[in-house]
């Protein structure tokens, strides 16, 4: 039975793990396995590891990273970056990852979603969408770490992988990204409204308030963050973090 998840999500950049704020000034947070031991014992739903150089340097998946978190890891794996072809999905599933994110390839080749799903299921496969919202209403999507607006519009996009039966739709603000003020609640509306998969929604958590408002709205959602888990005060130290039973139930329960 499908039920809310609230989700790490790790950034990946030269093989260290960082955090950003609006895509841009990437901050060194510390090693990536390390952090995965970390969220291990702290017995989390799922986690997303991203590696953010990937296709914007127009290489493929650091397989060796990914055998390391893989083996690390005793939680649900999403992994993302470089992936391109049916025989990335195939190696990176070998591996022990449970689901592929594919975004700049998805964009530029729909019907490898297709492709991918024949091998190894479309319920593995989950397309992650970055975008930015428009100062007259509205969202642009954008590719290669926000760098590149992509002719393509949004709610086209969501009906399109909707139909196509993807297993999971990852959608990222830009605009939030890394500034914890909240998520944008009216870019989960339309990803509500446009699809029925499993979404999950990346961008702006900074309290478990922000978590727990996300799930009530929704009821079953993937509520995904980065800076709230690896930041701790108005310095923004790191410390790895993630709620204790209570405060999990709590938000997840609506308590």
């Amino acid at each position: 039975m499908l039920r809310s998840r609230i989700i790490p999500c790790l950034l990946v950049h030269n093989r260290g793990l960082v955090k950003t704020v609006e895509f841009k000034n990437a901050k060194y947070v510390g090693d990536p396995i390390n952090a995965v031991k970390i969220f291990n014992e702290k017995e989390v739903d799922e986690i997303i590891v991203l590696d953010i150089d990937a296709s914007a340097e127009r290489r493929g998946p650091d397989f060796t990273l990914i055998k390391n978190v893989a083996t690390e890891c005793r939680m649900p794996l999403c992994y993302g970056g470089g992936i391109s072809s049916v025989e990335h999905a195939r190696q990176i599933i070998k591996l022990g990852v449970e689901k592929i994110a594919i975004n700049y390839a998805a964009i530029n080749n729909f019907s490898l979603i297709r492709d991918i799903g024949e091998v190894v299921g479309l319920q593995s496969v989950v397309v992650c969408i970055d975008v930015r919202r428009r100062d007259e209403g509205g969202y642009d999507i954008y590719q290669l770490n926000g760098t590149q607006k992509v002719n393509l519009e949004f709610t086209e996009y969501l009906t399109r992988l909707n139909e196509a039966g993807v297993g999971e739709v990852l959608v990222n603000s830009i605009d939030n990204d890394g500034v914890m003020t909240g998520y944008d609640i009216e870019l989960a509306d339309i990803v509500r409204d446009y699809t029925d998969m499993p979404n999950t929604i990346l961008g702006g958590a900074g309290t478990y308030s922000d978590l727990k408002l996300l799930i009530d709205r929704y009821s079953i959602v993937g509520a995904a963050a980065g800076s709230i888990f690896v930041f701790k005060g108005k310095f923004r130290a790191v410390l790895i973090s993630y709620p204790v039973e209570a405060e999990k139930m709590g938000v997840l329960s609506g308590l």
